[in-house]
């Protein structure tokens, strides 16, 4: 079963220490897109991130928690 099974629109992404990461846009594939409005800051902005779904420790409630910390998962982002 995929990583990404049971994750929504708009479900808020969290690292495994709790933080914020960003926001479900919508599940693309094994891959979760968020929304522009979490792209960071300089040359990131404006962009699409994507979390790799193997990323992905449950789905609780409407929240994604992530295997890694919120500093580490950001690192691992794709962007397009």
């Amino acid at each position: 079963m995929s990583g990404v099974s049971g994750i929504k629109e708009h479900m808020e992404v969290i690292g495994a220490d709790g933080t914020h990461v960003g926001t479900v846009d919508r599940v693309d594939g094994d891959r979760i897109k968020l929304t522009k409005k979490d792209s960071g800051e300089g040359h990131h902005k404006g962009h699409h991130h994507f979390i790799d779904g193997g990323l992905v420790a449950e789905v609780e409630g409407d929240k994604v928690r992530l295997s890694a910390n919120a500093d580490v998962a950001v690192t691992m982002e794709e962007e397009k």
